[in-house]
């Protein structure tokens, strides 16, 4: 099991530099987060912390408060490590809880889909805007210059629901017999369908990461895609509700 903690050295920082240089190849001059940063932060009481097996560091989270009673999640990655990115965002729940908070907030691509999963059906987290184009065209290892839309999480951390999830007990979201798809995927490729039914169904590809590799014209179709129809469909004031077989966004009129 990996134990977290607060980090408060240079040199472990350091080790953050390394850890997300490997997650995501940034370029020196395109790291969101420098060691300096990380220490003035720490210093001034936000969140940076560190998961550690053995003496081997495995996974980090960067944070600060945000506006009201609020931490913004700014950066969290793990490397190779089962379990560790559930156990970071519950000690980071804990964490808030502890010092009156009551969201937790972050951004994430909506197009990858194990972190959809990981954020709405693992966590309880729900998308409440979407961002296009909000960190420009990227140019990490990852994301290969693709647009960097994403969504606006907000895990409401004193919610029952939430609760639940984070003591293991799994809460079910049910799709209605009714609902449509309006964004199917065939073939791999984005296929739009129906919006006009109170459950909407957004499915997201199976490997974003893969498909900007090997076929980057798919990558840029299913992009502009969920954008039209998932961003949308938020704009329009539906709600993301849950994410349906490890594949689809449930959005729900409200």
């Amino acid at each position: 099991m990996v134990a977290i903690r607060e980090l408060h050295a240079i040199e472990e920082f350091e080790q953050v530099i390394t850890l997300f240089d490997d997650i995501w190849h940034f370029e020196p001059a395109r790291r969101p987060v420098s060691a300096e940063l990380m220490l003035a932060l720490a210093h001034a009481g936000n969140y940076v912390c560190g998961a550690f097996d053995g003496d081997r560091l495995v996974g980090a989270s960067v944070g600060f408060f945000g506006a009201g009673a609020a931490l913004h999640s700014h950066i969290t990655g793990v490397l190779r490590s089962p379990g560790t990115g559930l156990a970071l965002k519950l000690h980071q729940r804990r964490w808030a809880l502890e010092r009156g908070l009551d969201r937790i907030t972050w951004t994430f691509d909506p197009l990858v889909r194990r972190n959809a999963h990981f954020n709405l059906a693992k966590l309880g987290a729900r998308p409440e805007e979407y961002l296009p184009a909000f960190y420009g065209v990227m140019d990490d290892g990852l994301n290969q210059g693709d647009e960097g839309d994403r969504v606006l999480a907000v895990w409401r951390i004193g919610d029952p629901r939430v609760a639940e999830l984070a003591e293991g007990r799994p809460v079910t979201v049910r799709v209605p017999p009714d609902a449509v798809v309006a964004l199917a995927d065939e073939g791999g490729r984005p296929v739009p369908g129906r919006a006009d039914a109170a459950t909407v169904l957004v499915a997201v590809p199976a490997d974003i990461e893969r498909l900007r590799a090997t076929d980057p014209g798919a990558a840029k179709a299913w992009r502009h895609a969920v954008r039209e129809t998932l961003g949308d469909m938020l704009a329009e004031g539906r709600k993301i509700t849950g994410f349906h077989d490890k594949s689809y966004y449930v959005v729900e009129s409200m």
